[in-house]
């Protein structure tokens, strides 16, 4: 394997999170994380079976546990808590219907060559007032991982998934490929639960320097 993924120690990322959720903020930021897939469509399928629908609630759900146990709790909502299949209209329909912040779309990558690795991070490809602001959070969520927890960085990428062409009208959105399900390394990475946690505190982390809490 050319990386070793880390395995980050949760006290450095917890300090770094008191941190910034010590800091007051005068205004609540609402913010919709988009949990990929579900239901019938599973997504991606990793090497060791596991599936794409599941390791994005795993993480999403890890970063609705994490948050609610913060001293200052974001308001964060998802597209789906449970493993049903939900409409790219509906899913953009809630974001604007909340009143979205900030729209974090969450995915796993696949490719046919099984050495193809690390994080991807998309914004839309159409002009928009939230086009700066969405390659800022990109930039920071790619940062995050490649350096604090060892993925490879494949750069900020635009693309016209109708998540983000739908969202970023209203708010600041971006779509995260979390890693090859296709390649062992990342596959295996994701089956541990230690691993989801550390990869939600990096995105629960950087959505809340989003807004310089």
């Amino acid at each position: 394997m050319k990386k070793v993924l880390k395995n980050v120690s949760f006290v450095f990322l917890l300090l770094k999170m008191c941190i910034i959720f010590g800091q007051e903020s005068s205004i609540q930021k609402r913010i919709v994380i988009d949990v990929g897939h579900g239901g019938k469509d599973s997504g991606a399928i990793g090497v060791n079976g596991i599936q794409e629908k599941d390791v994005v609630l795993n993480i999403a759900n890890a970063i609705l546990k994490l948050n609610n146990e913060s001293d200052k709790p974001l308001e964060i909502y998802l597209t789906r808590y449970a493993d049903t299949l939900i409409s790219l209209s509906d899913r953009t329909r809630l974001a604007k219907a909340l009143k979205a912040d900030v729209f974090v779309s969450l995915h796993c990558n696949h490719s046919d060559n099984p050495n193809a690795r690390g994080i991807e991070v998309y914004v839309a490809d159409k002009q928009s007032r939230y086009l700066d602001e969405s390659i800022w959070l990109a930039f920071q969520l790619q940062a995050a991982f490649n350096i604090e927890l060892g993925f490879e960085s494949r750069g900020v990428k635009f693309s016209n998934f109708q998540v983000l062409h739908e969202t970023t009208s209203y708010c600041p959105s971006v779509l995260v490929e979390l890693g090859f399900l296709s390649n062992e390394d990342e596959a295996n990475y994701v089956l541990k639960l230690k691993n989801i946690s550390t990869i939600s505190f990096a995105i629960l982390l950087k959505i809340a320097n989003f807004f310089k809490l």
